[in-house]
C-alpha cells in the first residue's frame, strides 16, 4: 500500500497573478483529505473574454472531492483572493477560517449570494491553531498592502508548510501589523515555503508604505483647484494617508465609489480604524468650492463603470473635473490595464486637468516583496525547499532561479501541477485538468463552453441571419431574407449585401436538388457556405451564419 503523502496543488493563481486558489491534501495517494486556501476571481477584458463579469477557478477537481475537504482559509481581503467565495461555496459547504476583517469581508461575500454569514469562523493570530483533518493551520501576520493580512503555518504529519500570502517586508505600514522579523524566523524547522513571486524581476529592496505619506503630502498641499486621488480601496493605509493629507491642506474629503465606502466601513467597524478623517457625501460636497475639495475614487485600474473613468468622461455624482484641477494616480498600473488607464489620462489631459503618478513623483509602493526581500525572507524560513506561486510563468521560473542559486531545492508548479512535499526535494507526482469559470451575467459558463468563443467570432466576423421556408409540398420558396448584423452594407458589387445575399440563396434553393431540401443539416450547411462565400467576395468577410429553416404543414 502506497505511503502517505503531503500534497500541493494550485488551481488559480500560478502561472498568473490574481485568481488564487491552492489546494493541500495529507494521506494515501487518491485517498488524501484536504484544505482549500483562498477562493479568488479575476477580471476580464474586451479582447479576451467580452460582455464576461468575473473569472473564477474551475474547481470540478476539488468539487469531485469535496467530502474530503474540511476547511477553507482565506489569507487576506483582496478580491483575487476572497472574490469568488460567495459564487463557489454552494459547491464546497465546509468551514471557513480568517481572521477579522478578512473574515467581516468575507461574510459581506456570502450574504451577496443568501447566506447568513455563520459559514465563516472569525479566528486569532498565532499562537492560536486550528484543526482541520491531519492539519493544524494558524495565521502569521504578515505586511501586505490590506490590513490583517497573513501567511498560513500548516503544521502536517510530514512537517511545517508556510504559505507566505502575498507579502512584503514592512515594520513601517503605518496600518495594520509590521513584518515581525523574530517570529517568522523562529518558524523552523520548515519542511516547505510556498512564496509570492509577484515582483521577483524588482531588484531593489521594497519601500515602506511610511515614506510616501510626506510626499503625498507635498502633492496636496501644491495642489490648486480640486483634488481627486485614486489608489486600490482596499489599501485602507493609504487611503488614510491620502485623506489626512487633504484634511492637513484644509479639504473636505469626499469617498467616491461603492468599493471605496465598503472598505472605510468595514475597517472602522472591524476597529482597525479610530482616527479616519471627518468625510462629507458628494451631494454636500456640491456647495464646497472646488480648491477645499479632495475626492478619493475608485477605479485606479481603468476599470470604465468606476468614479474615475466617470470623473474623467463628464460628471460623477454632481461633481465634476475643471481646467486646473489635480488627478493622483497613487497606484501602479497592473500589466494589462495600461490601455484602460491610459484612456482615463488622455480624457483628464483634454480637460486640462493635471495627473500626477507614481513615474512623477513618490506616491506608491508595492505591496508585494522585492526579488531581495524575497532573499530575505527564504533566510529568515530557511526551508528544506520553495515552491514559487502567485505569479506568471516567468516570475515562477525566475523565482526557482533564485531559491536554487541560494542552496533552497525548488520546483516550478503552475496551475494544475500537483507537488509531493514529503520527499527530500519537491516533486511533481500528477498533472490535473484545471481551467476558467465565467461569471457571465447572473450564471456561471466554462471557459470551454464555446459562449464567450461565439462571442468573440461574432464581434471579429459580423453575423448574418438567413432565413428559408419550405412550402407544404417539400418545395423552397426563393423569397428568402436576410438580416445583417455588424457587417458593411455594400459590398464590391456596389449593390446592397442583403439584397445580394437574399437573391444568391434565392438562386440556389431554386436549383436545389430534391435530397438536399429534404434534409435540413445538408440544406443548412450548403446555405451556410453560399453565404460565407459570398460575403467573402462582397466585403472581404467570413461571418457567423445562422440559418432558420421552416417547413410549412401539409
Amino acid at each position: 500500500m502506497a505511503a502517505e503523502r503531503l500534497i500541493y496543488l494550485p488551481l488559480g493563481g500560478a502561472g498568473e497573478v490574481g485568481m488564487n486558489m491552492y489546494v493541500y491534501g495529507y494521506g494515501r495517494p487518491g485517498n488524501e483529505r484536504y484544505i482549500l486556501v483562498d477562493v479568488g476571481v479575476t477580471f476580464p477584458d474586451m479582447d479576451g473574454t467580452p460582455g464576461v463579469d468575473l473569472i473564477f477557478p474551475d474547481i470540478d477537481w476539488i468539487a469531485e472531492r469535496v467530502d474530503r475537504l474540511d476547511a477553507i482559509f482565506i489569507t487576506h481581503a483582496h478580491e483575487d483572493h476572497v472574490g469568488a467565495l460567495g459564487h463557489l461555496y454552494p459547491r464546497l459547504t465546509v468551514p471557513i477560517y480568517a481572521r477579522k476583517f478578512t473574515a467581516h469581508i468575507a461574510r459581506l461575500k456570502m450574504e451577496e449570494h443568501g447566506y447568513d454569514g455563520t459559514e465563516v469562523t472569525t479566528v486569532g493570530p498565532m499562537p492560536e491553531m486550528i484543526e482541520a483533518g491531519p492539519f493544524k493551520v494558524g495565521f502569521m501576520p504578515i505586511s501586505h498592502s490590506i490590513p490583517e493580512s497573513s501567511g498560513l503555518i500548516i503544521d502536517t504529519p510530514a512537517g511545517r508548510v508556510v504559505h507566505s500570502g502575498d507579502f512584503k517586508i514592512d515594520e513601517t505600514p503605518g496600518l495594520g501589523e509590521p513584518f515581525d522579523v523574530d517570529a517568522w524566523g523562529n518558524l523552523g524547522p520548515v519542511k516547505a515555503l510556498i512564496c509570492d513571486s509577484t515582483n521577483v524581476f524588482t531588484r531593489h529592496p521594497g519601500k515602506s508604505e511610511a515614506t510616501v505619506g510626506p510626499e503625498i503630502e507635498r502633492v496636496v498641499r501644491e495642489a490648486r483647484g480640486m483634488v481627486v486621488a485614486t489608489t486600490f480601496a482596499s489599501n485602507i493605509a493609504r487611503v488614510k494617508t491620502l485623506a489626512e493629507a487633504g484634511a492637513a491642506a484644509g479639504r473636505s474629503v469626499v469617498l467616491m465609489g461603492r468599493a471605496m465606502k465598503k472598505m472605510i466601513g468595514a475597517a472602522v467597524e472591524t476597529g482597525l480604524i479610530k482616527d479616519f478623517p471627518p468625510t462629507i457625501t458628494p451631494e454636500e460636497a456640491r456647495d464646497v468650492p472646488r480648491e477645499y475639495l479632495m475626492l478619493l475614487a475608485t477605479g485606479s485600474q481603468g476599470e470604465r463603470r468606476a468614479a474615475s473613468a466617470q470623473l474623467s468622461r463628464g460628471k460623477f455624482q454632481g461633481l465634476e473635473m475643471k481646467a486646473g484641477d489635480t488627478f493622483i494616480f497613487s497606484s501602479k498600473t497592473i500589466p494589462g490595464n495600461e490601455v484602460s488607464v491610459g484612456r482615463i489620462t488622455n480624457a483628464l489631459s483634454e480637460l486640462d486637468v493635471d495627473v500626477i503618478d507614481d513615474k512623477m513623483a513618490d506616491i506608491h509602493v508595492s505591496g508585494h516583496a522585492n526579488r531581495p526581500d524575497l532573499e530575505r525572507m527564504h533566510q529568515l524560513v530557511q526551508p528544506q525547499f520553495l515552491v514559487p506561486m502567485h505569479g506568471e510563468h516567468r516570475m515562477l521560473r525566475e523565482h526557482a532561479k533564485l531559491g536554487e542559486a541560494g542552496g533552497v531545492a525548488s520546483v516550478i508548479a503552475p496551475n494544475g501541477t500537483m507537488v509531493s512535499l514529503s520527499g527530500n526535494r519537491p516533486e511533481v507526482v500528477e498533472f490535473v485538468e484545471t481551467g476558467r469559470l465565467y461569471l457571465d451575467g447572473s450564471v456561471q459558463v466554462g471557459a470551454l463552453d464555446g459562449v464567450v468563443r461565439d462571442r468573440i467570432r461574432m464581434a471579429l466576423n459580423g453575423q448574418v441571419v438567413i432565413g428559408v421556408l419550405i412550402d407544404e409540398e417539400d418545395e423552397p420558396l426563393t423569397d428568402t431574407w436576410a438580416e445583417l448584423r455588424g457587417l458593411a452594407e455594400l459590398g464590391q458589387s456596389r449593390a446592397p449585401l442583403q439584397d445580394v445575399l437574399e437573391e444568391e440563396v434565392g438562386q440556389f434553393l431554386g436549383r436545389a436538388d430534391s435530397k438536399t431540401v429534404a434534409d435540413d443539416d445538408r440544406l443548412e450547411e450548403q446555405v451556410k457556405r453560399i453565404v460565407r462565400n459570398t460575403c467573402l467576395s462582397e466585403i472581404g468577410k467570413k461571418p457567423e451564419v445562422f440559418v432558420l429553416i421552416s417547413r410549412l404543414a401539409a
